[in-house]
């Protein structure tokens, strides 16, 4: 994993994750990770790790992730085994 992928791991896990995560970044670790992705309705991604969907929204009016999706991403992640 390179650094970079261990950091926004790290950030997703932090107890007081910031909203400056870009969208880029998760979607490139989840992409390591070996998520499939298919899009959903709207701004809708749907990402699948061993078999688990999880839907994510992208924001219309920015790049991040906001931190209520974050929590949402970090539970996501615990539910499949993947943790820092």
């Amino acid at each position: 994993m390179s650094k970079k992928h261990q950091k926004v791991l790290s950030a997703i896990f932090s107890d007081h994750p910031g909203s400056n995560i870009h969208w880029k970044e998760i979607e490139s670790l989840l992409n390591y990770l070996g998520a499939e992705f298919r899009e959903g309705t709207g701004a809708g991604l749907i990402t699948i790790i061993n078999g688990v969907e999880f839907p994510m929204h992208r924001s219309h009016h920015g790049t991040t992730m906001s931190k209520k999706s974050l929590h949402q991403l970090k539970k996501y992640l615990e539910s499949v085994n993947i943790k820092p």
